[in-house]
């Protein structure tokens, strides 16, 4: 009997992603996940073989393995390889596909687990993360670029005007650089390195996860280049925010 049916549930449901999404990776309606799923349908050949390439399965294992019991195949030969690089500064990958999914399960092995990973030799040992961001806020640091962290254990250990990837239950994944407030320790306060942007702050109760900056990887293509006029300008602008940050934390 197949198993592709509760296998495709079970890889969905590991990545944390809605059927819609799902179906939206595979090129197919909505409908079609379902009906895999409750097996009142089977998947065609095509769409299994884009889903054994997802997740990196054979298609026997697909189709013949029961994916969902921990002993089996698939779950323990990604829990050997982690074991096997863990010397190795293992970086997990949220891209911004997966940061919806990444507020529910940070904390879950699993999900962690089935992110993509690379290493970068330069790094000493520590916790490392790797998050793509998006938009203009962090200028000159472009649009689409990946930013390793390190992690921080404790608020305490925050390091002023420094830039972190910052997971809040209200926010979600933003990238900033983080000044803590002498008066309202109780919340912290997000800068943009683009002046454009105002700062604003979240509550310190709200901040599940901190991962300070240590790389910056991006394309060469999309590297930001600034004429002198809006050098100026910027410099101008961050005087102010300096200015009006100092009068509110003194």
């Amino acid at each position: 009997m197949s198993q592709a049916g509760q296998n495709l549930k079970y890889l969905r449901k590991l990545r944390g992603w809605t059927q819609e999404e799902f179906a939206n990776k595979l090129g197919i309606k909505r409908s079609l996940i379902g009906a895999y799923e409750e097996e009142r349908a089977d998947p065609r050949i095509d769409i299994l073989e884009v889903i054994s390439e997802i997740f990196k399965l054979t298609l026997d294992e697909l189709l013949l393995k029961d994916l969902s019991n921990t002993g089996g195949n698939y779950l323990a030969k990604r829990r050997q390889q982690k074991m096997m690089s863990a010397d190795r500064n293992v970086i997990h990958f949220v891209p911004v596909k997966a940061a919806a999914g990444y507020l529910a399960g940070y904390a879950d092995t699993e999900f962690i687990d089935e992110l993509n990973t690379f290493t970068l030799p330069m790094l000493a040992g520590g916790n490392y993360r790797a998050f793509e961001i998006i938009g203009d806020s962090m200028l000159p640091t472009p649009s689409g670029s990946i930013i390793v962290g390190e992690k921080v254990d404790s608020l305490e250990d925050i390091k002023n005007n420094m830039a972190y990837i910052v997971v809040s239950r209200n926010e979600g994944i933003v990238y900033k650089r983080v000044v803590k407030n002498n008066k309202t320790k109780n919340k912290l306060t997000l800068v943009s390195d683009n002046p454009q942007y105002q700062p604003y702050q979240v509550n310190a109760d709200d901040v599940v996860e901190l991962w300070m900056a240590q790389s910056v990887i991006s394309k060469v293509s999309v590297q930001q280049r600034w004429d002198v006029n809006s050098l100026a300008n910027l410099v101008n602008n961050l005087q102010d925010q300096v200015s009006t940050l100092k009068k509110k934390m003194n």
